[in-house]
């Protein structure tokens, strides 16, 4: 009675995983396999982390706080001439593709500075709200009690003090460190005001309502609506003492402003009022100032209430927009079949293309699902490099000369279907440039990769590696 039980539930989610909508068959036979080969745990598996769903309530809260959002459009100041992008035509498809994934356009008149390492990022973000005269909104995926996070709290506690509006979102799972801590109860002493976005209370209760693995990966900081910074940077030292043995993290943060700036208020406009109910729509309408010299930018979000297959479709244009060089840096690399062509295609087309992943990840999963991808990129021609000096936690993208996307999607499903992301995509020679300068003084502490050395691998690793990129949907 039980084994035809058993069989019969096995037989109604395999149905399920075959008629569920965007999946492609690739994460469609990763599932059958798992509900199949483990009995009775991949069912729970699948109950459990199968379907890319938040809950019903928490859908309906986000598709009314969507709808009820400005058009960013109608504020003063983006019809302005100056704001309007002089774009050259190779690239205007880029951000189309864009803005077809977030609704904005892109904008001119931004400037951008690059962070020489984690903790100045942290330092400038410091510095930035110490300056704050209206209001502070902070959003990390990640933030430790450590000491660069006690320095921002410290910073959050001083600007509210002072009668600085702040506004305080967290990841309730990737910061649950913090939110047990001190500090979060000195934020809240201080008059900040403290969101946790996703909540998962009862891990039961709370994965029968949605899947309790997607989570808000983004990291935005926006000060008086004139600054904004943007990247792969958490709130933690860069030693990162939960994972300290693959330490130190080796982030890329940019400090942007200009009239991109709103649009990543925008984004942190809509994961608050959506966690706390806090209508803050009139931050949004403020008029930006008339636009001065600068390069085009658009802000590009991307989450599981966001169009299907988005988070790839960017990676993917910009890419197949090579025409001399394209460099990557990615720390979880498990793409989906179309990244991996595009990147193949790349190299077999005469494009100077290199990627640089951790020569040791956190997630040793994740690890050998990349490395297994190794073989036919590196027979495409392909640049594989694997950082030495810690874990390469930096995700850019640099292109020609002239085209930059940096924030906080790594090139794996979990960023494509799970997480919601934050990345700015630019056009600009000078800043470009200064982001490959820094792509490429990671190679110095890179050891490259050769089709030789991947060819010798014993076939136990090699097995290893294909067995788990099997499951790469899963993971």
């Amino acid at each position: 009675m039980l084994v035809a039980l058993h069989v019969l539930i096995q037989s109604a989610l395999i149905v399920r995983v075959l008629l569920r909508p965007h999946r492609d068959p690739a994460s469609r036979v990763a599932w059958m396999v798992v509900i199949l080969a483990v009995p009775v745990a991949g069912i729970v598996a699948y109950l459990f982390l199968g379907e890319t769903s938040i809950g019903r309530e928490r859908l309906e809260r986000v598709r009314q706080v969507m709808a009820g959002l400005p058009d960013i459009a109608s504020v003063p100041g983006f019809d302005n001439p100056a704001a309007r992008p002089e774009i050259p035509e190779r690239h205007q498809s880029l951000f189309r593709v864009g803005q077809s994934i977030s609704g904005f356009a892109p904008v001119s008149g931004n400037r951008a500075e690059l962070m020489p390492d984690s903790n100045a990022a942290i330092e400038a973000m410091v510095a930035d709200i110490d300056a704050a005269t209206r209001h502070v909104h902070l959003l990390f995926y990640i933030w430790l009690p450590d000491n660069n996070g006690r320095k921002m709290a410290d910073a959050i506690k001083r600007a509210a003090t002072r009668g600085v509006t702040c506004r305080v979102l967290v990841d309730d799972l990737g910061s649950r460190s913090l939110v047990k801590s001190e500090l979060w109860a000195e934020m809240a002493a201080s008059g900040a005001r403290l969101g946790r976005a996703l909540r998962v209370g009862n891990p039961l209760k709370r994965a029968l309502d949605g899947r309790i693995d997607i989570r808000n990966h983004r990291k935005i900081l926006v000060i008086d609506n004139e600054i904004t910074f943007c990247g792969s940077q958490n709130c933690a030292d860069p030693e990162f003492l939960p994972k300290r043995k693959y330490g130190p993290w080796v982030d890329l943060m940019l400090r942007f402003t200009g009239p991109v700036v709103r649009q990543n208020q925008y984004v942190f406009a809509a994961d608050w009022m959506t966690t706390s109910g806090e209508d803050i729509r009139d931050i949004l309408r403020e008029p930006i100032e008339v636009p001065r010299p600068g390069f085009p930018a658009q802000v590009i979000t991307s989450g599981p209430t966001a169009r299907h297959s988005a988070s790839p479709e960017m990676f993917e244009a910009v890419i197949y927009g090579a025409r001399r060089d394209l460099f990557i840096t990615t720390p979880y690399y498990v793409p989906i079949d179309a990244i991996q062509s595009a990147l193949c295609a790349a190299a077999n087309r005469g494009v100077d293309t290199t990627i640089i992943f951790p020569a040791r990840n956190d997630d040793f999963a994740v690890g050998a699902t990349s490395r297994s991808y190794y073989a036919d990129l590196l027979d495409a021609g392909v640049n594989i490099y694997e950082y030495q000096a810690g874990l390469l936690h930096a995700k850019s993208m640099t292109m020609d000369g002239e085209i930059a996307l940096v924030g906080s999607a790594n090139m794996d499903r979990r960023s494509f279907e799970l997480n919601y992301e934050n990345n700015i995509l630019l056009c600009d020679h000078a800043v470009a440039a200064e982001i490959r300068k820094r792509q490429e003084a990671y190679l110095t502490q890179c050891r490259r990769i050769t089709a030789a050395e991947v060819e010798a691998w014993p076939w136990t690793r090699r097995l290893w590696n294909n067995a788990l990129a099997i499951l790469g949907p899963v993971l």
